[in-house]
């Protein structure tokens, strides 16, 4: 991901309603240092954006493949990243650096593919971040085109000795982030469908392409995602992250423009997915994210806020509060 600072701030605005209490269900933090390039989102780099204008007062913390542990069993390496959130989820909770609680609540990753062995990774990592470990994310999503794949193979979500390790979060009392593209919703609804009990959480609507065999496909596969959001909205322990958009797999093209889009452009783009899902789903099982930093790409922190308020305007103060702070706080228990 390249830094774009000096191009995101071509488009600065006005905060919208900036007194909104909001919690941002869906960020990452990072040190990523691949050969030459680094790219860095740690807490002074989040607090920049959550500090621009909107009221963020919690967060969020989702994993990303990040911080694993050097040494130590290959099964428990991914405790790591749980340690290093839990470690600036801390640091946030002190007050020094301002009233936003960052990582409020975490999500880490476990390879629930390794079916009932997992528990022992999942306990380790409750342990490791004690009171802040919501859930966990283990990635579904697959696609032909590898610019937007992340799962190794199709039908992930159905395997058996997945659901063997998926299994173990309910009696741990974990929730579940599902990731998927657009064209796996079936499978989250199956998941969905078979274990009840546990909470699902949909990210980023569920993975909407439009680059490469998706491009200029965007009504039929708008027909074709409404009609698998409707039956995965049936299932009454699933809610929905409304963002993702400003991804470059989206097909969007923002993020090659000369300069970014307002908050209208992205409103005007976006605003039928929004309200489609909350049609759906309602307001008590929506909640807005920012997906920084990898919607970072495309537009700035304050902008996107400002696109989903516009998206919002003439919502209820009741719905506002549902979508933007209440339904996260709920779904991630974060008091």
């Amino acid at each position: 991901m390249a830094i774009n600072d000096d191009w995101l701030a071509q488009v600065r605005e006005d905060t919208i309603d900036p007194a909104l209490p909001i919690c941002d269900p869906h960020h990452h933090l990072w040190d990523h240092r691949e050969g030459r390039v680094e790219r860095r989102y740690l807490l002074d780099e989040i607090l920049r954006d959550v500090q621009s204008g909107h009221t963020i007062v919690s967060t969020v913390f989702i994993e990303h493949l990040a911080m694993f542990r050097a040494d130590g069993p290959e099964e428990m390496k991914y405790v790591g990243e749980v340690e290093f959130a839990n470690g600036l989820a801390a640091m946030a909770a002190s007050g020094l650096y301002g009233q936003t609680r960052v990582a409020a609540g975490i999500v880490g990753y476990a390879d629930l593919a390794a079916g009932s062995r997992v528990r022992a990774v999942l306990e380790a990592e409750i342990s490791a971040a004690p009171g802040r470990l919501r859930g966990i994310r283990c990635t579904g999503a697959w696609d032909p085109d590898p610019r937007i794949a992340r799962a190794k193979g199709p039908g992930f979500y159905l395997d058996a000795t997945f659901r063997e390790g998926f299994a173990e979060l309910d009696a741990l009392g974990l929730s579940f982030d599902l990731t998927s593209r657009f064209h796996q919703l079936a499978d989250c609804a199956d998941l969905a469908r078979a274990f009840p009990g546990t909470t699902m959480i949909l990210n980023h609507l569920g993975g909407l392409a439009g680059i490469g065999a998706y491009a200029g496909r965007r009504e039929e596969i708008f027909a074709a995602w409404r009609k698998s959001m409707a039956d995965l909205a049936a299932c009454p322990n699933v809610a929905v992250k409304l963002g993702g958009l400003a991804m470059d797999y989206t097909g969007f093209g923002w993020h090659e423009r000369p300069k970014p889009p307002t908050s209208r452009e992205l409103c005007d783009a976006t605003r039928r997915y929004y309200e489609t899902a909350i049609e759906l789903f309602g307001p008590g099982r929506c909640m807005f994210e920012s997906n920084f930093p990898v919607d970072k790409i495309s537009c700035s922190y304050n902008v996107l806020w400002n696109s989903f308020k516009r998206v919002t305007e003439g919502y209820s103060a009741g719905e506002k509060a549902e979508l933007y702070h209440d339904t996260a706080a709920r779904v991630y228990r974060l008091g």
